[in-house]
């Protein structure tokens, strides 16, 4: 049990909550027993060390068995060092270690992908992480975050992923203007979503190219989409509002561009 939440495991784990420390370290972390439940699932050879309360192993034996079962360090630890430890007050018993899941665009291409989410300057780490999810829930093949974007590895990036980082492959890093010229150049269609878009997502064109490869560019959550990478794209389009809204929000919209993509893509699938 490991019960000084001064020791200095517990300060190299707390440190993975600063920026420059993830990149330096190569590693990040997930919280939560949800997250940590997919990484040990889906990416056991990214997980450094499990971190968990006694209260949380009873909870959640499987966890704790499919950890073991993979080889992996859990290490029981007390409430207070599990706070000390992480980035929330409220952290549910257990977290992993886990390292970096960067993937290459070269990877992504060569899989010739169908659907892609590319965020270009997205800052805020709840609608990123929600998106993230939004992409895996429809099939997406990868999702582009760039490098004028949130860092996907922030502990609030991960938590709102709800274990999603570690169902899809994630491009990080890469500037918006090659993102969007190699995705072009892999015959990838590009599809600005932006509320002041010249063409709706219901319509009939629109709704045709959604059955072929394409990509979704999203923009910043409160100045949008810059001008410039507009220009770079194919397409503008804007999801209809039917009411008295103003606006939809980036995740929102994102999740209704995503799911017409899903249903274009997978339309004789079972459902």
């Amino acid at each position: 049990m490991l019960s000084n939440p001064r020791s200095d495991r517990v300060r190299a784990v707390h440190a993975l909550t600063r920026r420059a420390v993830r990149e330096r370290e190569q590693a990040f972390l997930a919280e939560g027993p949800q997250a940590v439940r997919e990484a040990v699932a889906f990416q056991p050879d990214v997980v450094r060390e499990v971190y968990l309360t006694p209260a949380a192993a009873q909870r959640h034996p499987g966890i704790v068995d499919d950890a073991r079962a993979a080889g992996l360090r859990v290490q029981t630890v007390t409430d207070e060092v599990l706070t000390a430890m992480g980035d929330t007050q409220a952290p549910q018993g257990m977290l992993a270690v886990c390292r970096r899941l960067d993937v290459t665009l070269d990877a992504v291409l060569a899989g010739d992908p169908r659907l892609v989410c590319v965020l270009t300057h997205v800052r805020d780490p709840g609608n990123a992480g929600t998106v993230l999810r939004g992409a895996d829930a429809v099939g997406a093949d990868a999702v582009v975050v760039s490098e004028a974007s949130v860092d996907v590895y922030n502990p609030k990036v991960v938590r709102s992923t709800v274990g999603s980082l570690f169902h899809l492959p994630v491009v990080v890093g890469v500037p918006v203007e090659e993102v969007l010229g190699r995705l072009r150049g892999h015959g990838i269609r590009l599809l600005a979503a932006d509320g002041h878009g010249d063409q709706l997502l219901t319509a009939p064109a629109v709704e045709r190219r959604l059955a072929a490869p394409h990509a979704w560019v999203m923009g910043n959550e409160a100045w949008g989409m810059p001008e410039e990478t507009r220009a770079l794209c194919d397409d503008v389009v804007r999801v209809p509002i039917h009411g008295h809204a103003e606006s939809l929000n980036l995740a929102m919209a994102a999740t209704v561009c995503l799911y017409a993509s899903a249903r274009a893509l997978h339309d004789d699938a079972p459902h």
